[in-house]
């Protein structure tokens, strides 16, 4: 639920074998090597970036779960199970989402930077570069939602309907389309020379894969702990 918590950027790491990796279509320019190779060193800059400020994240996740256990600690105790109760927990996540992009908003803005001046002769490609930078910059602007007076106003209402600001804004948060370039896509353009930028992208792409497997659920629960909402 939480892939989003810091960035998600997704690369070509493994997916791309030794003995495929180079085998450039006889269709390629030297433009779709260049973005391809600049894809790469896009991203491996960005997945770097964002491990090495993976505590920054945090810090600030960790800022948010005082100012809620402030304003509105267990103010959801004893609220139902329900679909309702689900989307305030979908809520929450969005609330570490958008705490996460805020803490690396400069290093979303240069990765953006980067993807919206790659083009390829593929119109496919050039237009999925387009789509994950819009979505990313669509997560850099997320708001961090007013939780605690959601809570209250659905504990007040008998954890009844809930507040009208609450759908709008899961439905905002699921809209957001962020996806890689097809891996199948770029293929044909990774060059023998890139593989060493290659196994550096794989090896810090894992890297930020098992932070976010390792914190993602347990600060989404932290902060459900703190709001006293259910899982």
């Amino acid at each position: 639920m939480l892939r989003r918590a810091a960035i998600l950027i997704a690369t070509l790491a493994a997916a791309i074998p030794p003995a495929t990796a180079g085998a450039a279509s006889q269709n390629a320019t030297s433009q779709d090597v260049a973005s391809t190779h600049a894809y790469l060193v896009a991203s491996y800059t960005v997945l770097h970036a964002a491990v090495s400020t993976w505590s920054s994240v945090e810090a600030s996740i960790h800022r948010l779960d005082l100012r809620l256990h402030a304003e509105c600690p267990n103010a959801g105790a004893g609220s139902p199970q329900n679909e309702a109760e689900q989307r305030l927990a979908y809520e929450a996540a969005g609330a570490l989402w958008a705490t996460g992009y805020h803490t690396d908003a400069r290093i979303v803005r240069t990765y953006v930077h980067s993807l919206s001046r790659l083009t390829w002769s593929n119109p496919q490609i050039t237009r999925d570069a387009r789509r994950l930078a819009r979505g990313l910059r669509e997560m850099s602007a997320l708001k961090v939602p007013d939780i605690c007076a959601d809570i209250r106003a659905w504990h007040a209402n008998g954890f009844g309907a809930m507040p009208s600001d609450v759908e709008p804004y899961a439905q905002h948060v699921e809209a957001i389309d962020i996806h890689e370039i097809p891996r199948s896509l770029l293929i044909p353009y990774v060059q023998p020379a890139d593989r060493t930028l290659r196994e550096r992208v794989e090896r810090v792409a894992t890297k930020f894969a098992e932070l976010e497997f390792e914190r993602g659920q347990v600060d989404w629960i932290a902060l459900l702990e703190v709001v006293g909402l259910n899982e």
